[in-house]
């Protein structure tokens, strides 16, 4: 029987967020045994509800939902999102300018797909959100990683960029804050990188799905917001200030001086007439959700869930002997390091594989993120602090065992 086999432009995407550790844990429910899961940022499991007002809009909205929309969205979804960018200082902005997507996802492949060509290749950081290393090398491009420097808070590294770009290169992607990381870039950074971009000619790629889900009142910018020449497509959704993941409701944004991609435009637009349109339902929980109360303040501020789990969360894994971590400003997650000295581990995926299978708490190995040694990890902390706490416990306990047999085998 002939064999088939996936096609070669998988070769290098990786998504290990949803990978083999995920598979097994799945097997492991199958035969009854119970998994805390610090792998994934899906609020709704951990009773992280969407706000009601954005129920019920989508509920009134049902029996007029049944049709395409319009292929870049409804229209006040999209006046919602041109008034949110108004708010936060991008100028210049139209409806034209606006795709409504199947989340942010969706409109992430559909901007590399349209904008790359074989061997083309796109800047991004290490570590990174994997879907975007997925999606460039799906788009035929080659994803080329700039580092971010855990010893200055998780930053990108200028030097690196500037070192990295060649040619080929089309544009610069920034996750702020970050996801793995939970990092926020301060304005004198994004203004540097905003002049690399603007010296050679790049698009810049802003990933800024955290942009509400902020600790000890931080701020967070809008790369956009800092030029109107540089073109620049901002990426948003409701998944996670909004804690509606599975409405799968996300934008797109495009500014600065669109005149010389007027084809890359033209792109764009194709790609979104072939899809028909974004789910429609969902689209009807934009303008709410964006004109609301925007109940996310409660969960990050002071005496807040999210605050609180962070708070736990860090002081508990850098209680561990050998574990360092930065803390996180925004999003959901942090990145612990393992320190090579104390734990030199070869397979990270397989490290955390066993950890699963010995502890029953997934977790997600650090080069799943793009991040070259097997030294670190991410947590998500959304579970309830008594699950954080006991999950913790036993990857600490684990850790301890690790060390353990590492000193009786020396």
């Amino acid at each position: 029987m002939k064999q088939l086999k996936k096609s070669a432009k998988l070769a290098n995407v990786l998504y290990d967020i949803r990978g083999p550790i995920m598979d097994a844990a799945k097997q492991m429910e199958e035969d009854g045994q119970k998994i805390i899961k610090l792998n994934i940022g899906n609020l709704a499991v951990f009773g992280f509800d969407a706000p009601e007002e954005i129920q019920q809009d989508m509920i009134r909205n049902l029996p007029t939902s049944a049709g395409y929309s319009d292929s870049k969205g409804v229209f006040a979804a999209r006046k919602a999102v041109m008034h949110e960018t108004q708010k936060q200082g991008i100028a210049g902005v139209t409806l034209d300018d606006i795709y409504l997507g199947n989340g942010a996802s969706e409109l992430i492949a559909m901007s590399t797909n349209a904008l790359l060509n074989d061997g083309d290749e796109l800047l991004l950081p290490a570590p990174d959100y994997p879907l975007w290393t997925a999606s460039t090398s799906l788009s035929g491009g080659t994803p080329v990683h700039y580092l971010c420097d855990e010893d200055n808070g998780w930053m990108p590294n200028l030097a690196d960029i500037r070192a990295k770009i060649t040619p080929r290169t089309k544009g610069i992607v920034v996750i702020n804050p970050n996801n793995p990381t939970g990092a926020l870039y301060s304005d004198a950074l994004l203004k540097s990188i905003v002049e690399i971009a603007r010296e050679h000619g790049l698009v810049i790629f802003a990933d800024e799905v955290y942009d509400k889900v902020l600790y000890d009142d931080v701020k967070h910018t809008a790369i956009a917001s800092l030029s109107s020449d540089v073109l620049t497509l901002t990426f948003n959704s409701l998944s996670k200030s909004y804690r509606s993941c599975g409405y799968r409701a996300g934008w797109l944004v495009v500014s600065g001086d669109k005149r010389a991609a007027r084809d890359y435009i033209e792109g764009l637009n194709m790609l979104s007439n072939m899809r028909l349109c974004a789910n429609v339902p969902g689209q009807w929980a934009i303008q709410t959700a964006l004109g609301g109360y925007q109940s996310i303040n409660e969960l990050v501020g002071e005496g807040g869930r999210l605050r609180r789990q962070r708070d736990l969360a860090y002081e508990l894994i850098t209680a561990i002997p050998g574990v360092s971590c930065v803390k996180p400003s925004a999003a959901l997650y942090m990145f612990p390091k393992l320190d090579p000295k104390v734990y030199p581990i070869q397979d990270d995926r397989q490290f955390f594989l066993e950890l699963l299978k010995e502890t029953r708490v997934m977790l997600v190995q650090g080069t799943g993120f793009n991040w070259a040694t097997p030294d670190h990890f991410r947590i998500v902390f959304l579970p309830h602090e008594d699950d954080l706490r006991e999950a913790i416990n036993r990857i600490a306990k684990f850790l301890e065992q690790y060390r353990l047999r590492r000193k009786t085998e020396s």
